[in-house]
């Protein structure tokens, strides 16, 4: 493909849903050039099975020395370009990845999130309790859709409750498309410290939480725990939060599914797996770098060539699933990729799940009459953020 053909990644959006359309356009193909915005000239991945390759392929790297960001982004400049974090395993390779992704895949399985699930709906029940007391209008984003993911993933590590507002600014500071590159390292040294901290007492005193769990094992170093858990930490609650918050704004917006979301309990959890679908909020794809050349279905990627794999777009893709512009909450979602694909796929996944499938039909039973207290235009998105999602959420009821 020409190189002088290539653009930017296209972010601007005509619905707060869909992805830009010119990442939807079936006249490209599932493959095209891409220009950084250094200069570099890649490609973007568009087509669904094309993205499941390169993300099951290991001679595409997520080493994040090889990493070059599709958009604009100077906060991603201490850590991308030189090697990853201690502990960040999405910024790595096997062995180095698989050797920490194992000391945490038990504490994740889908039995394990069950388990925790009376504990998630505890917090959920909390939640709405408070939103019940207040009087409308409430940003659910504030109110319901950020705290419960928070406060989950700080029980699940073992951070006390009284640190999740101080995270959650920094983990914004580390999202946002707008810091500056000395805020995001001074709010990751920040976390960091709090982890490793942590992790210390944690020696000394521990409980029924993952890093004490880890500091048991004995297996990583208190520097990498101290990464997974900042890891985890933030986002851990940032994709949730975005995912319930924009699952939500997305039926409300679509009364007929809302409709039998409300009608069919038995739907939850494909309405879930179709939300994830079509809202996918890892909005700037996911970057690769081949070791090799390599040719895939017909394309040569040359070593060094940046890749980005847009997940939005691949869960778009007309060959994969059909009229996949429209929210359908009955249709067959399996294998979407929204969680992404390969031995890096979200470690949290089936965290994540098992907070929506308790909080969206724990919401619209609270809260029958649930409705947008201003118009949809009006509901900031969080464009500006890694993980997509909106900032606030107006409702009343």
């Amino acid at each position: 493909m020409n190189e002088s053909r290539a653009r930017p990644l296209p972010t601007e959006r005509e619905s707060p849903f869909d992805p830009p359309a010119e990442l939807l356009s079936r006249e490209s193909g599932p493959v095209r050039r891409l220009r950084y915005p250094d200069g570099h000239v890649g490609w973007l991945v568009t087509g669904y099975d094309l993205a499941r390759t390169i993300l099951a392929d290991a001679r595409f790297s997520a080493r994040s020395e090889l990493k070059r960001v599709p958009v604009a982004r100077p906060g991603t400049d201490p850590f991308f370009g030189v090697a990853a974090q201690p502990g960040w395993l999405v910024d790595m390779d096997a062995p180095e990845h698989t050797r920490i992704r194992r000391q945490l895949i038990g504490r994740f399985t889908a039995r394990r999130m069950k388990d925790l699930g009376l504990r998630i709906e505890g917090l959920v029940e909390e939640h709405l309790s408070a939103m019940e007391r207040s009087r409308p209008p409430v940003d659910l984003v504030q109110a319901f859709a950020l705290p419960v993911p928070s406060l989950t993933i700080c029980e699940l590590l073992g951070v006390p409750r009284s640190e999740r507002s101080d995270f959650q600014r920094k983990s914004a500071i580390l999202f946002s498309l707008e810091s500056s590159s000395e805020d995001a390292a001074a709010a990751m040294k920040a976390l960091d410290d709090f982890l490793r901290e942590l992790t210390h007492h944690k020696r000394g005193h521990p409980g029924d939480d993952l890093i004490s769990t880890l500091v048991e094992n004995g297996t990583l170093s208190t520097e990498e725990i101290a990464g997974v858990g900042v890891l985890l930490l933030t986002a851990g609650h940032e994709t949730t939060a975005g995912s319930i918050g924009l699952g939500v704004f997305a039926l409300l917006c679509h009364p007929d599914q809302l409709g039998r979301f409300k009608a069919a309990p038995d739907l939850v959890d494909n309405a879930v797996e179709e939300l994830l679908r079509y809202s996918t909020i890892f909005h700037f794809g996911v970057p690769r770098t081949p070791l090799e050349d390599v040719a895939v279905s017909g394309h040569v990627f040359r070593a060094g060539e940046s890749v980005t794999v847009s997940l939005p777009a691949a869960n778009r893709d007309h060959a994969r699933f059909e009229d996949p512009d429209r929210l359908d909450i009955g249709r067959g979602t399996s294998g979407h990729l929204a969680f992404g694909y390969g031995i890096h796929q979200c470690l949290g996944q089936n965290l994540a799940r098992v907070q929506m499938r308790v909080a969206l039909p724990a919401l619209f039973r609270r809260f029958p009459e649930l409705a947008l207290a201003t118009a949809p235009e009006e509901v900031p998105t969080a464009a500006d953020m890694g993980f997509y999602g909106v900032h606030r959420l107006p409702v009343t009821w």
